[in-house]
């Protein structure tokens, strides 16, 4: 497919969203506005939204690719996706009540009431550090893809693709935040769904299969195991493993995180923020299956017309790369232009969110804004201003690190330490909603949260020699808030008064 085509897609496609954004910020572009939308979110918007962001354009490549991956991986990654599940009947059940009781623009001022200052900021200076790195990397790996279908052809620097995509998030979000973020997630998980299943019906078209006769032939070929439960040791693919990992992963990178948090928080009350959790968990459930059933096709029409695996500059396959492979170079036009609207929808809809996180999470967390009664004067909006900008240049300047280490091995280990870190938080909020009536030397806890994700860490590499074999996959986020539990409860002392 032509670059030029693609580009001028993505160009008009911003131009929409950039409108949206002017529509829905004219009327109020305050901080109020910014940060939880005036608290008047319609919970069905927030909900169908909530896809587009967790959905990363990680998923939107990753997933379908490692469905053929030489590991054997099939559809096992669905045992995760009900793990995650799990986790969201949880966080609706259990942490949203507590952000609505104690009405919250920051998750984290939780830890600041229950544990001490140095605790909350310790908090959230996991949430920036983790969610930099984590969208940073989210981005990297689709900014690769756009850089070798579109921007190679023009000359186009690796660093101005960056750049270029940093800047037309912020143009859309930088006076509306979560208020247009709202708007434009839900309408890019328009975009992201029918593109999930457009590329479905023209796989199927392209090998001559009903649906029925679709789903047959998915359900008949070597890539749609789901359930593992061999060798519970070895296998980072055993049912346990990615259960737990699913669940638990959820509550501290879902349930912990201000970025989806924020969404949920936006909703008039708790019972409307509950609907929300609930109905986005059968959507999720039910888009990852598609996305699986989206990699099965792809391997299949690969292996009937002789397609080879993708290979990267290092001569190893490249399974992400398959689907924009095929997508772009293999397919019609049109099935081309569906799979870009896709990539790019899934990608700023993650990075949109991140970057307003973000900037809220400084703001109230560092900055203090939900202590200061005249939040929504000119000196703290242009404050607001400033910070998202410099969260955008921050992105920029993590995905070019990213890019000068030219190692994916190398990035993808950077991104596994970053997901550590959520583990911490785990164990802070476990130990300030189980144990009511101790409290903490506030001082050491950054000692305990820096240790806690150091061990896991060891523990992970060594796991094999140490403990007769065993691999960790998503489970090691548990072991990792047990290990902070236990060094809050090393460090903590009898109350004798009960805070929240």
């Amino acid at each position: 497919m032509a670059p030029g085509i693609l580009l001028t897609f993505i160009i008009v496609y911003f131009l929409v969203l950039i409108l949206i954004a002017h529509l829905t910020s004219k009327n109020s572009s305050d901080n109020s506005t910014f940060f939880i939308a005036n608290r008047n979110s319609k919970w069905y918007l927030v909900a169908f939204g909530m896809i587009g962001t967790a959905l990363s354009g990680v998923t939107f490549i990753s997933v379908p690719g490692q469905v053929g991956a030489a590991a054997g991986n099939q559809f096992q990654y669905f045992q995760f996706v009900l793990g995650n599940a799990i986790g969201f009947i949880i966080v609706a059940t259990v942490l949203l009540p507590l952000y609505y009781r104690l009405n919250l623009t920051s998750i984290y001022s939780y830890i600041e009431k229950r544990l001490g200052v140095v605790s909350y900021k310790t908090a959230a200076g996991i949430f920036l550090l983790s969610r930099t790195i984590g969208s940073a990397f989210r981005l990297y790996l689709v900014v690769i893809v756009l850089q070798r279908f579109i921007f190679d052809a023009y000359g186009v620097p690796f660093a101005v693709t960056v750049a270029f995509s940093l800047l037309l998030i912020w143009l859309y979000t930088f006076k509306g935040g979560l208020k247009t973020i709202i708007i434009t997630d839900s309408l890019q998980t328009i975009f992201l769904v029918s593109s999930v299943i457009l590329t479905i019906y023209f796989i199927c078209n392209s090998l001559n299969l009903n649906f029925i006769q679709a789903f047959e032939t998915v359900k008949n070929s070597a890539y749609s195991k789901i359930f593992f439960f061999d060798d519970f040791v070895h296998s980072k693919f055993h049912f346990i493993k990615q259960i737990v990992g699913g669940i638990f992963v959820t509550i501290a990178m879902i349930g912990l995180d201000q970025d989806l948090m924020q969404k949920n928080l936006s909703c008039k009350n708790i019972k409307e923020a509950q609907k929300n959790m609930f109905t986005f968990t059968g959507i999720f459930v039910i888009i990852n299956l598609f996305f699986l059933s989206v990699g099965a096709l792809l391997y299949i029409y690969a292996s009937k017309h002789n397609i080879a695996m993708p290979v990267g500059a290092d001569g190893v396959i490249k399974t992400d790369f398959l689907f924009p492979e095929i997508a772009l170079n293999h397919l019609t036009i049109i099935p081309g232009i569906v799979f870009m609207l896709g990539l790019t929808a899934a990608t700023f809809a993650t990075t949109d969110s991140a970057l307003t996180a973000l900037t809220t999470s400084f703001c109230v967390d560092f900055l203090n804004f939900d202590k200061k009664e005249n939040v929504n004067d000119a000196v703290h909006i242009k404050t607001r201003h400033m910070v998202h900008i410099g969260f955008s240049v921050l992105m920029v300047l993590v995905v070019l690190i990213f890019n000068q280490v030219n190692n994916m091995a190398v990035v993808g280990a950077i991104f596994k330490v970053a997901s550590y870190t959520y583990g911490p938080l785990l164990g802070l909020y476990a130990f300030g909603l189980l144990i009511k009536n101790r409290g903490v030397h506030d001082k050491l806890v950054p000692l305990i949260c820096v240790l806690a994700p150091f061990l896991c860490f060891m523990l992970n590499t060594y796991s094999a020699t140490l403990m007769g074999g065993y691999i960790f996959d998503n489970e090691l986020i548990l072991i990792n808030g047990l290990i902070t539990f236990a060094g809050l409860m090393l460090i903590s002392y009898k109350k004798t008064t009960i805070k929240l």
